[in-house]
């Protein structure tokens, strides 16, 4: 019988993590849990590693110590810890569920040592750009969607070659204010952008979805992972969230991926894909579903997805200006010192002061971070936050 297979997850406290390990559960036959990381979750990481029993846990925030528990492992503090962790050589298989530019680091580290990388941490990849698919090409490592729009486009391709595909096609539920008129924005209150029709995720992510910035994550999260020019890419708003997403191929047949909105279907892909194991998810229902409805996306009312891909197409630093300035902006939002219409006006702003450059190297994007979140905290009229540190 073959041993189960080693898997780290990072950011095991979110809910991208926690979902990843109640697919583990389901197969313990198949899956072993060698590390866990959290940012500064100290408890709750204990609470999983008396769950789990990993090799060790890891607690990005130096200055905590975690209570130790009945279990054999080891606690270890510090980036370079979870960038070893990212790393470990007992586990062939690194689910990256960290959140914003904190993860790049564990994303590269992982596709230079040659892991399997299921990946929610889109930002790196929209960040670090062709520095993180250099790290695959040398360190031979394999990129992995976990976003089930991604995962959908990788399971309709079935490994054809992207020459033979006309457009792909990205839903949106169209969040929590798909409804409401431009007019409506001003009265929106963070606990309003936190109630996601059909999803459940973090704050950032779910404000993200409320505003459109992560549809324009997306867009070019599956430029760089599967090559599609941005012209072959479209988004079309569906409530529902039945329907993941869409290929259309040159000889005018259009694949979809349907199911129920839950991430654990994609992370199980992700994990171990193209098999397919048995889950016990709810199964699609056709009849039950009821019609499946799409309409336009409304560009004019939700700048942050067309600022996203505007950026994604320059390129080079533009994408990390946009993801930090909007970091800064969503944790400014959330903690009710700007309004909803203020995350594009503080995201504009720092596109338009910090001129995009190429990517060298890791330092020039950490440092244009830094750059762009200073740029975005003087708009907001606070300090700027250190990188990661408003989202563990």
């Amino acid at each position: 019988m073959t041993a189960p297979r080693g898997v780290v997850v990072l950011g095991a406290t979110g809910s991208i993590g926690r979902s990843t390990l109640n697919v583990m559960a389901r197969h313990p036959d198949r899956f072993r849990v060698v590390a866990l990381t959290a940012g500064r979750r100290a408890a709750e990481l204990d609470r999983l590693a008396s769950r789990w029993n990993p090799d060790y846990v890891v607690l990005a925030d130096s200055g905590g110590r975690g209570p130790a528990r009945d279990w054999p492992g080891e606690w270890r503090y510090g980036t370079e810890a979870m960038r070893m962790a990212a790393a470990d050589p007992e586990s062939p298989t690194v689910v990256n569920a960290l959140v914003g530019f904190a993860g790049l680091e564990s994303t590269l580290a992982s596709l230079e040592a040659g892991k399997r990388l299921a990946l929610a941490n889109k930002e790196s990849l929209v960040v670090g750009g062709d520095l993180v698919l250099e790290a695959a090409r040398t360190g031979g490592g394999e990129i992995v969607p976990v976003d089930s729009e991604h995962s959908a486009i990788m399971q309709c391709l079935c490994q054809r070659p992207t020459s033979e595909v006309n457009r792909v096609i990205l839903t949106a539920s169209g969040g929590p204010f798909r409804d409401l008129s431009r007019a409506e924005f001003g009265s929106i209150r963070p606990e309003d952008a936190l109630a996601h029709p059909t999803w459940s995720m973090g704050q950032k992510i779910t404000v993200d979805s409320a505003t459109l910035a992560n549809k324009a994550l997306e867009v070019i999260e599956a430029h760089l992972l599967f090559g599609f020019d941005f012209d072959q890419i479209e988004v079309v708003v569906h409530p529902a969230s039945i329907v993941h997403s869409m290929v259309e191929f040159r000889d005018g047949s259009t694949m979809a991926q349907l199911g129920h909105p839950t991430m654990e279907v994609p992370i199980l892909y992700a994990l171990s894909g193209p098999e397919r194991l048995e889950n016990q998810f709810r199964a699609f229902d056709p009849v039950e579903s009821g019609p499946l409805e799409f309409e336009r996306l409304r560009h004019e009312d939700f700048p942050m997805f067309d600022l996203g891909v505007a950026a994604g197409r320059v390129g080079g630093t533009a994408p990390a200006v946009y993801n930090a300035a909007n970091e800064v902006a969503v944790a400014a939002f959330l903690e009710n010192r700007i309004g909803f219409t203020g995350i594009p006006t503080v995201v504009e702003h720092a596109l338009s002061a910090i001129p995009p450059s190429p990517i060298g190297s890791l330092e020039d994007l950490v440092q244009v971070d830094a750059e762009a979140r200073v740029c975005a905290a003087e708009r907001v009229g606070t300090p700027s936050p250190a990188r990661g540190d408003r989202f563990p």
